[in-house]
Parts: C-alpha cells; structure tokens; sequence
C-alpha cells in the first residue's frame, strides 16, 4: 500500500484547506441548514440573544435538529433542549458572575456533547468505519 506523505507547510496548506471544507454553518443559514433564528422559532419561542456564545449554541441546537429531522429527536425533545438552554444561558451565561459563567459552560458542554450522540446516532456521516 501506497501513500502520500507530506511534512511542513505544503502539509498544513493542505489541512487549512480541507478544514475549510467541513465548516460550521452560517447564523444565518447555508444551503441545507437553518438559521438560528429559524431553529429558535420551531418551537414558538422568541429568539434568545446569546451574544459570543452564539455560533456554539447555534452548532449545538443544529446538532439537535439533524437528530430531529432523521428521527433520532422527537420536536417534544428538542424543544425541552432549547428551552432548557435559553434558561440556563438566562440564568447564568448572561452573568457577568465568574462562577455563574463556569456553571454555565460546565452545562452547555454537557449539552453540546449529549447533542453530537444524537446526531452521531442518525447521521452517518459523523461515524467512522
């Protein structure tokens, strides 16, 4: 077997390049993904601004919504998930608190990951083998 080894700068060009292949989406929607606000209006509620954690947030609900769409979320479920999130970013993203802000990472990090599983469970695309 037979493969191709580059060190250096052509190596990291390459990488740069691919990495921009695997983007994550615009706030404002791309071809095949919502924007925020639309996967904040699903569920009827008004749009949370989450200021400079708005793109993570933005990755994470959109995470969730691929499992919805594919059958693996059900709208009951991602709509308690937003919901659980706009409160919490409420009650403690929004602080300007220091122990408040970690208490909120500490959650959302929690959430971003049980979202990924979601997603990994009917998206085919984000499994290896």
């Amino acid at each position: 077997m037979r493969g191709l080894w580059m060190t250096g700068a052509p190596a990291l060009a390459l990488a740069a390049a691919l990495t921009g292949c695997v983007s994550t989406p615009s706030l404002n929607g791309t071809m095949g993904a919502p924007s925020f606000a639309d996967l904040q209006a699903m569920c009827g509620s008004q749009p949370v601004d989450y200021g400079n954690d708005a793109q993570s947030v933005y990755v994470t609900l959109f995470d969730a919504y691929v499992a919805n769409k594919r059958g693996g979320l059900s709208k009951a479920d991602y709509c308690a998930f937003q919901t659980a999130l706009a409160q919490r970013y409420a009650a403690q993203g929004a602080s300007t608190d220091p122990e408040a802000r970690r208490q909120w990472v500490e959650f959302f990090n929690t959430q971003r990951v049980k979202a990924m599983s979601w997603r990994a469970a009917v998206d085919p695309t984000l499994r290896s083998g």
